[in-house]
């Protein structure tokens, strides 16, 4: 296997492990308010599973198709600061017990899968429509964190809802 793929896979694979691993499902988010639109829990985990998948595919087909070093280098730093935004959602959603923070770094996740979405078809037109679901899924996660805020809010102290 060649090291660009290694590296796909292992993006994929810390970002959902790390996603799963910093979501704590306890008494606190379980006494949340949550709109009746929200899925249920279990389906969370196998959408990251796929969408980090297609990302991660994305990522081996434009490192594949960069003509040069520049363009390699692209792909990696769209990567890479996708990979920052999207590690700090949860701790601060469900570590730090802050959704109201969470939203307000859902931004940057969005726009960093936005930036994935248009500057991959440079590369691949394919790796492009592969970031589809997941900024479809940022989209709707952005207004599931925006609905809990308003449900819930304030959050200026970590407390367990009652």
């Amino acid at each position: 296997m060649q090291p660009h793929v290694i590296a796909a896979v292992l993006w994929a694979v810390i970002l959902g492990g790390a996603g799963g691993i910093l979501t704590e499902i306890g008494p606190w988010y379980r006494n949340l308010r949550k709109p009746s639109w929200q899925p249920p829990d279990w389906l969370f985990g196998p959408a990251w599973t796929v969408i980090l998948g297609l990302a991660a595919w994305a990522a081996v087909l434009s490192w594949d198709a960069a003509a040069n070093e520049a363009g390699r280098m692209t792909v990696i730093a769209l990567f890479a600061v996708n990979f920052v935004c999207h590690f700090l959602w949860s701790p601060l959603f469900f570590a730090r017990k802050r959704p109201d923070w969470a939203l307000v770094e859902v931004v940057p996740l969005w726009l960093s899968v936005l930036a994935l979405c248009v500057m991959l078809r440079e590369f691949s037109v394919l790796a492009s429509w592969l970031i589809v679901p997941y900024l479809a899924w940022v989209s709707f996660a952005a207004c599931l964190n925006l609905a809990i805020v308003r449900l819930n809010r304030p959050f200026g102290d970590v407390r367990e809802i009652s």
